[in-house]
């Protein structure tokens, strides 16, 4: 067997790092900018080449499998899923996605190979199965990861989560226009994570009362994403960056491009993932959105993406 497997980036729209704490958060997949597995029948055991992620080769053998590699844990955890001991064939991964930039790389690579991998068996994951198994390699990549991550890029829909609870994929009422900024400083998620969690503990009032509000406004924003109301949306995402800079996560690259696309007319803007480095995303519309994209360039953006989240209804049977 043979065949092409992919998967796509994320941006947390609202409620990153208030997530971590059992609070709701706001993602959507970035199906333009994908992870991709090439796989293709061989004679010999399982080989798996990441081109872009400036590693070597990796051969995998399930009774010495190394489960602090990501890569190798996916390949073993999808086999456990397909109940095979071994599997012949070569994967190929390439990923346009930025890496340690808060868009999700690790769990759309991990959700590519799953999907390569079980291609190769000429079998399928459904979106649940493979949710639940990237979940496990998001562990090393993370930490404390909520879940958000490999819960989007699985089903590839926008989603409003909460760590433990159902998925609860959202209605969008108008069409959202995102702009995706990118300040070219990679920034691991996991360590800022360990710098917030400790900030709770130096600080358990102060934090908790800057969690609480971010989980206020993740609220109110997806009732703005149902009803359409994207002025108002707009607005709670600039106040929601404004809570990540009390939670020392934002820095003088993201805020300077926050303050770029407002300034340049975009309904509002914050930094998205884990912060100190990475990207922030400017919610404009049809009119505004070349002259926000234009000021992100001249802000110092080193690269900038368009994603349009279509208006609609969302499927939650996707695989």
């Amino acid at each position: 067997m043979s065949g092409h497997a992919s998967a796509p980036g994320k941006a947390i729209l609202v409620g990153e790092h208030a997530v971590v704490y059992g609070l709701p958060a706001i993602a959507i997949p970035l199906s333009g900018m994908r992870a991709k597995a090439i796989a293709k029948a061989t004679d010999y055991p399982l080989t798996i080449i990441a081109e872009d992620l400036t590693r070597p080769a990796l051969t995998i053998d399930v009774d010495e499998i190394d489960r602090s590699d990501p890569i190798a844990l996916m390949a073993s955890l999808t086999m456990q899923y397909l109940g095979v001991a071994d599997i012949k064939g070569e994967i190929t991964i390439r990923s346009d996605i930025p890496i340690a930039s808060g868009l999700g790389s690790g769990a759309a690579v991990s959700a590519a190979l799953g999907r390569a991998i079980a291609q190769l068996h000429g079998a399928n994951i459904p979106a649940e199965e493979l949710n639940r198994l990237v979940f496990e390699v998001e562990k090393l990549h993370h930490g404390t990861p909520s879940g958000i991550d490999n819960t989007v890029v699985a089903f590839e829909l926008p989603v409003y989560f909460v760590k433990g609870g159902a998925v609860d994929f959202i209605d969008i009422g108008e069409p959202l226009w995102i702009l995706l900024a990118d300040t070219g400083i990679a920034s691991l998620t996991r360590a800022v994570v360990a710098d917030v969690r400790a900030l709770t503990k130096r600080s358990p009032t102060l934090t908790s009362r800057i969690l609480d509000e971010i989980g206020s406004i993740v609220h109110e924003a997806r009732d703005c994403i149902l009803r359409g109301a994207t002025g108002r949306l707009g607005e709670l995402l600039t106040a929601n960056h404004r809570l990540l800079q009390a939670l020392k996560v934002s820095s003088t690259e993201l805020d300077r491009l926050v303050d770029a696309a407002l300034t340049a007319g975009a309904n509002g803007a914050k930094l998205s993932g884990g912060g100190r480095g990475g990207n922030i995303i400017a919610l404009a519309d049809e009119y505004t959105v070349d002259g926000v994209k234009q000021s992100l360039f001249e802000a110092g953006a080193k690269r900038v993406m368009l994603t349009v989240v279509p208006q609609g209804s969302q499927d939650d049977d996707s695989d």
